[in-house]
């Protein structure tokens, strides 16, 4: 790309990112129109870093810091949350507008290149996770963020540079990329690394493997001096109880499914078939490096929440780039450029549904009705008064519980649930499927009409973020989102049993801890949604 096509490029960024940018500030504020349990759970890690908690070290998660960071940081400003989380997309945006930059001018022509820009800012700065549900959610918006950056490693790592040579650029932007990647969720990480350096090593850029590997040690450097050298044995053990945790092995479908179900096998047939075209066409490399990512795209994708292969774009843009000279046949005689290019528009169907959900996500969200919407917080005193949630998902709860039909027996299910025993009492099996915000608000309430204001709050289900409802103090230590074990008992004043939870296996699996540990649960309210426990400690 010449230095006239370089600077066109970059107005096009910056004007694409002002757009979107403006676009999603406009509204004022968030408004949620599903995954309001996530919003909680984001809402809740945010309040607690913008009060000078570190995750890891003062509450149980396994996402990393980088992964709220951004939004925290506006909110530590005195902005609500509801803004923070808008204006921490467009700093993120910011952040990547020179790195998108250097890989488009070094190494696509320039149609190629806006479409790589275009990509990587929707995926940023949208407003709703993926798939094609036409409505806003900042759910798993580190999904977003962590697949851009990916892109742009991958892109680094896969496409040889063809415009312009910048070994030190291009190991910087890998090493930042992949520490940041760490930083946020380090499944891609696993999924992505291996490939990356491979395809440094296969092109012999030492210079690029020194500058990222430096890249990344600067990161580690830095988050050991601010956090201290705890920070990662605690990371690590928060990793490891989530992957032993019984509740959430997986957040959709099994891996086999994620590559040949329906919705799924076209996108896997593309990707073989891309690496087949690539390797007849003389791009031995280039296949090589694409049938290795593969399994990565496939793990992500199943680790992910609905698993929507976001991949599937990044595939579409590498095979038109790296589709043969012209003429290039293979042995029987199938023109290879025109095939490739095949491959790659085949990818882009498969891709369109939700690429363009995620691009009018933006639009969608400013053109809300804001009267059919809630504030989402509204008993609290806490910078969420910018936070809305949509009528129907306050107005509806919607819960999940077990019948018993006449002259059927259940006994023999495989998967029969365990009962859930409080003090020697069974309770009634029960989940929220949606709807848990009025429940929170109205339970939060009624504990502080009850006298248990100020209280720090155990709660026995999944989510355990009442404290952003009333007058509760936060439980240090706690999981926002609760995978295992019981993080901050031995700082609470009393436990919290919702007669409905969120998930009921969560609250099944923390009695059950809370039994075998010794603690001593007293009876101390009682209502027709909840219990409230003393708690004494073993």
């Amino acid at each position: 790309m010449q230095r006239q096509g370089a600077a066109a490029f970059g107005g096009f960024l910056l004007v694409l990112w002002a757009v979107l940018s403006a676009v999603g500030l406009a509204k004022g504020g968030f408004y949620v129109s599903m995954h309001e349990g996530d919003t909680i759970h984001l809402v809740d890690i945010v309040l607690r870093e913008a009060a000078g908690e570190w995750p890891h070290l003062d509450f149980m998660s396994p996402i990393g810091y980088l992964a709220t960071a951004p939004i925290a940081l506006f909110a530590s400003m005195g902005w609500g949350v509801g803004m923070s989380i808008l204006a921490s997309q467009v700093l993120v945006g910011a952040l990547l507008l020179l790195p998108i930059w250097w890989v488009g001018i070094s190494r696509l022509p320039f149609g190629w290149a806006v479409a790589f820009g275009a990509i990587c800012l929707v995926l940023t700065l949208a407003l709703v996770h993926g798939e094609a549900e036409p409505l806003a959610s900042i759910s798993m918006h580190y999904n977003r963020w962590a697949w851009a950056l990916s892109f742009l490693a991958i892109a680094i790592a896969v496409l040889p540079p063809v415009n312009r040579q910048g070994s030190i650029a291009d190991g910087v932007i890998c090493g930042l990329a992949i520490a940041a990647l760490a930083m946020i969720k380090v499944t891609y990480v696993a999924a992505f690394l291996p490939v990356v350096t491979l395809a440094l090593l296969l092109r012999r850029d030492w210079m690029a493997l020194l500058a990222a590997t430096l890249a990344g040690l600067a990161v580690v450097a830095i988050f050991t001096l601010a956090a201290g050298p705890d920070f990662w044995s605690a990371y690590f053990g928060d990793l490891l109880d989530v992957k032993n945790s019984e509740m959430r092995s997986k957040p959709g479908l099994g891996l086999s499914s994620v590559l040949s179900a329906p919705a799924y096998l076209g996108g896997s047939i593309v990707a073989v078939a891309a690496v087949v075209l690539l390797r007849q066409g003389g791009r031995d490399r280039e296949g090589l490096l694409l049938l290795l990512l593969f399994p990565g795209f496939a793990y992500v994708t199943y680790q992910n929440y609905g698993n929507d292969p976001q991949w599937i774009y990044l595939l579409g843009l590498l095979l038109f780039a790296l589709a043969p000279d012209p003429g290039t046949t293979n042995a029987r005689g199938w023109d290879m450029r025109n095939a490739v290019r095949l491959a790659g528009a085949a990818a882009f169907v498969i891709g369109l549904p939700t690429a363009l959900n995620l691009a009018f996500s933006p639009l969608r969200h400013l053109t809300l009705d804001a009267g059919e919407f809630q504030p989402m917080f509204p008993g609290s005193d806490l910078a969420l008064d910018d936070m809305y949630v949509h009528e129907e998902r306050w107005q509806r709860p919607v819960v999940r519980a077990e019948l018993d039909v006449v002259g059927v027996d259940f006994s023999d299910l495989e998967e029969d649930v365990e009962p859930t025993i409080l003090n020697g009492a069974v309770l009634e099996n029960c989940d929220i499927l949606s709807g848990s915000i009025v429940l929170y608000d109205a339970i939060a309430r009624d504990m502080e009409a009850a006298g248990f204001g100020g209280s720090k709050l155990f709660v026995a289900d999944l989510l355990t973020g009442y404290w952003l409802f009333g007058d509760f103090e936060r439980l240090r230590g706690a999981a926002p989102w609760r995978y295992d074990g019981l993080p901050g008992i031995e700082t609470a004043d009393h436990v919290l049993v919702p007669l409905c939870p969120i998930h009921n296996a969560a609250r099944q699996s923390t009695l059950s801890l809370l039994a075998e540990g010794g603690y001593g649960l007293e009876e101390r309210h009682r209502t027709e949604s909840y219990i409230v426990l003393g708690l004494t400690q073993p």
